[in-house]
């Protein structure tokens, strides 16, 4: 049996977010260095929520960071104890999810992540992404390859399955965490907003 999430982060600030349609998460999908758990801990406190990062789940599941997932049970492994991970983290209500880069490429991740809370694909361009990422071991798809290369790879792969799923698209290029999380925020606030009676 799989152990239960743990605790979150949690930052008190404005007010609990309502239900779109339904929905009272939001998922942070994108490529790596676009800035999820940075803009998910920023938008978290605004949102006076609980903050999730799946990666930081695996590595707390596991009692082993990603790279050395990757070592010991390659890309495979670490996608199916991702896959556990998100599934379990979909279930909760009124939380601020970042997601791994490489999370949309499960269909079951994917159609969890549509269906359970409202989806932000955190958009950056290769370059910034390069910037941001670099050459890092925590980054186990970059090590032993050229950083810009393999970022278009992954990109060509994944990009057209980030907006399959996306209810709302923000870039992130050249752009401060505040100002992305406050964006995001508002258009949340702006989804949720009752309807006036006429």
């Amino acid at each position: 049996m799989a152990d239960a999430p743990a605790a979150p982060v949690y930052y008190p600030a404005l007010r609990e977010p309502e239900p779109v349609h339904g929905k009272s998460n939001i998922f942070l999908i994108g490529p790596m260095g676009s800035g999820k758990s940075a803009v998910g801990k920023h938008l978290a406190r605004l949102l006076d929520c609980p903050f999730y990062d799946s990666d930081q789940e695996v590595e707390l599941r596991t009692g082993a960071d990603i790279p050395l997932i990757f070592e010991r049970e390659g890309e495979e492994g670490f996608r199916r104890r991702e896959r556990e991970a998100l599934e379990e983290l979909t279930r909760l209500t009124g939380i601020v999810l970042a997601t791994g880069g490489g999370a949309i490429l499960d269909a079951a991740s994917r159609q969890d992540l549509a269906t359970r809370g409202w989806v932000v694909y955190l958009e950056a361009s290769v370059a910034q992404q390069a910037a941001r990422a670099g050459r890092t071991r925590h980054r186990p798809l970059l090590q032993d390859t050229d950083p810009v290369m393999r970022l278009q790879q992954l990109m060509h792969i994944r990009e057209p399955l980030y907006r399959e799923i996306a209810d709302l698209v923000i870039s992130t290029n050249y752009r401060k965490v505040p100002a992305v999380a406050e964006s995001i925020a508002r258009e949340f606030r702006s989804a949720t907003a009752r309807p006036q009676p006429l």
